[in-house]
């Protein structure tokens, strides 16, 4: 990029300044590029030493309102002011700051750094636990991953305190006593800015007040900050929009993300794509896709990602013995209904739904895809019913169509699998401890408890068939990936092509880094090389865990591996074209049995009593037209259309694998 050049004032253009309204403490401290004009500098003070670009062009405002670059009606002190920008009416001063070209400031009251500022990096936000133990210090680049680690692996201090080492090193490389208004900024009716970095082509209108941050808006995935917001010791990322009175203070927000029509949030951290409207957020860690969207709604110390808050959803930590130290984790996926409440500690296992209001602490983990029902003052569990839920797959469809993200940089690795090694494995375990309360409790009781929750007799025998229905699906799913991907001719080529590529992922723990998907051991090799300081740079720790993201599905097939071979007889090293025959079939009903379950579901939404309220004045025939003009038939519906076309494919899909596997047992045949 060229450095301009700066010239001293000469004498005609400092005579032509002064007869225009212009005052200054001392006209030699001035410097301009050479082919300065005066013209549209107007009515402005200089203090201090500031250096002007060239102002000849012309901006339209909202409304068709022209006016020429320049400085009008404005005190600068200790500025760099670039090409044809426009200060206009700023009510106090504008102090120490480098400001791009084309920005426009009008109607300002206030933007000055002093001191020295790291503009929001650094800042330390107590999250999920309120009385503190698990602070961020936030920085520019921070992704959900290493937030992750930074918050919940307090057992691994020597890796935490490296990162943070490497974070004070980064917040001392951005400080400055200068600010930075990039090129294409709008700032514009807006209050007083103090200590904050602004990003290129930023929007900003009717603020009410900045303190201490930066909003690292870029080129491509411009941040708007609109009227009434006020917002202190934060950092803001490419692509969100923080407007409508909404209160931010010490808090990290990522890409994509909407704050918006008077929401509150203090010391909580948000990333990519997450909402928050009308209601209030205190100590949260918000995953990707953390939406609340209701004027009651309080997401309070805990951990939450692609998680929907219904209406007066709250949660507490009330057992005041100890002050507020306690803490929830919600996980991945999971939502909960207008007015339910659950006391901390608790949590709630992936994907599923908390009705009502729930005095004990819950811990359903093991349960993905459960209910978690309140009833007669009961938690009552009901295990895997999600899974034949429509609203489960529109959930699953829809949140790769909302990625705001246009960044050409995204901080947020994001895995949108529903099954994958860490819901399985949890269908796993949860699927054991549903076949021991039998044994214990005998396949005749009416209700089993476990953790304080109770399970009916149906609901259990239920959980078991659809987590065996779902373990299958993955399995399946798997192994017909890995087979169309390999080369296979013969059955010789079977068993080398379901080796393993890696030992990682095989035998291990797997893990939701809130937002990314994957096992243990590749977390700790990241840990053990950050405490010996192999890992040099925060962007080192991006890069790889980067590399871990795109990896997924290599880890994905070394767990697959084993959890087949505890479901099926023949090890995987040994299997024949017969193997794999018997594995598709087993897929292909697994699958088509869960998409009639989610085909049932769908047609409940059209049922007769989900008409009530339709055709208003009309007789049957009239409730039924307005409703089909309203909500669709029930036959072409968007969704329904999809479960029909799923089901066609991964039919033919299965009949595909089969037929080819018989060609190979044909082959196997004629050549012996």
């Amino acid at each position: 990029m060229k450095v301009p050049v700066y010239r001293k004032l000469t004498v005609e253009e400092i005579g032509q300044l002064i007869v225009q309204g212009c005052i200054c403490e001392d006209w030699d401290l001035i410097e301009v590029v050479p082919d300065f004009l005066p013209d549209n500098v107007r009515f402005s003070k200089f203090s201090g030493t500031n250096k002007l670009g060239r102002f000849d062009g012309e901006i339209t405002l909202f409304g068709g309102v022209r006016m020429n670059t320049g400085i009008v009606h404005a005190h600068i002190h200790n500025c760099t002011i670039e090409d044809n920008s426009l200060i206009s009416s700023v009510k106090s001063y504008i102090a120490n700051y480098h400001i791009g070209k084309n920005v426009i400031i009008h109607n300002l009251d206030q933007l000055a750094v002093e001191g020295i500022t790291a503009f929001g990096n650094g800042v330390r936000v107590k999250v999920i636990n309120e009385s503190g133990g698990r602070e961020i210090r936030i920085y520019d680049h921070l992704s959900a991953h290493v937030a992750y680690i930074l918050a919940l692996y307090r057992h691994r201090m020597n890796a935490v305190n490296e990162i943070e080492r490497l974070i004070r090193i980064y917040v001392e490389f951005v400080s400055s006593s200068v600010g930075e208004v990039s090129n294409g900024v709008q700032m514009i009716n807006c209050g007083t800015i103090r200590n904050v970095k602004i990003g290129p082509n930023a929007n900003l209108e009717g603020v009410s007040k900045l303190d201490n941050g930066s909003i690292n808006s870029t080129a491509a995935d411009p941040i708007t900050i609109g009227q009434g917001a006020i917002l202190e010791n934060f950092i803001v990322c490419s692509g969100t929009r923080i407007t409508d009175s909404t209160l931010v203070s010490n808090c990290f927000i990522g890409q994509g993300c909407i704050l918006d029509k008077h929401y509150s949030a203090v010391e909580s951290v948000f990333f990519a794509n997450c909402q928050g409207l009308h209601g209030e957020a205190c100590s949260i860690f918000a995953g990707p896709y953390t939406v609340s969207h209701h004027k009651s709604s309080l997401l309070i110390a805990g951990l939450f990602s692609f998680m929907n808050a219904g209406s007066g959803s709250n949660q507490s930590n009330h057992l005041y013995k100890l002050g507020p130290i306690h803490q929830g984790i919600i996980e991945r996926g999971a939502k909960t209904t207008s007015d339910s409440y659950i006391l901390w500690p608790s949590r709630i296992g992936a994907f599923s739904l908390v009705i009502g209001r729930h005095y004990r602490h819950s811990d359903t983990t093991d349960f993905p895809f459960s209910y978690l029902i309140e009833e007669h003052d009961e938690s009552r569990l009901i295990p895997g019913i999600n899974l034949q839920s429509i609203g489960t797959i529109r959930d699953s469809q829809k949140w790769p169509k909302r990625d705001r993200r246009k960044d050409t940089n995204l901080l947020d690795s994001i895995n949108f699998n529903l099954l994958s090694p860490y819901t399985i494995q949890k269908m796993i375990n949860g699927r054991a401890i549903l076949l021991g309360l039998i044994h214990a409790s005998g396949e005749t009781a009416p209700h089993y408890t476990y953790k304080g929750m109770i399970i009916k007799n149906s609901a259990l025998l239920r959980g078991i068939d659809l987590y065996e229905k779902a373990i299958w699906k993955f399995l399946g799913n798997s192994l017909i990936s890995r087979i169309q991907r390999m080369n296979i001719s013969t059955s010789a080529d079977i068993p080398e092509a379901l080796k393993k590529d890696t030992p990682l992922g095989s035998n291990s723990k797997w893990l939701d880094l809130t937002g990314m998907i994957c096992p243990s051991d590749v977390i700790d090799q990241l840990l053990d090389s950050i405490e010996n300081k192999e890992v040099h740079s925060l962007e080192e720790i991006n890069a790889t865990i980067r590399s871990i993201h795109k990896n997924y599905y290599t880890y994905e097939w070394s767990w697959a591996v084993d959890v087949l071979e505890q479901f099926y007889p023949t090890p995987v090293a040994d299997f024949s074209a017969s193997d794999v025959i018997e594995v598709t079939k087993k897929w292909m009903k697994s699958v088509l049995e869960i998409d009639h379950l989610l085909y049932s579901d769908a047609q409940k939404e059209f049922s007769l009593i989900k008409q009530t309220g339709f055709g208003i004045d009309g007789d049957k025939v009239v409730r039924q037209l307005d409703f089909d003009e309203v909500r669709g038939e029930f036959e072409t519906h968007e969704e329904v259309s999809s479960i029909r076309d799923h089901m066609a494919k991964k039919e033919a899909l299965g009949n595909e694998v089969i037929a080819k596997m018989k060609k190979i047992l044909l082959l196997q045949t004629v050549k012996n």
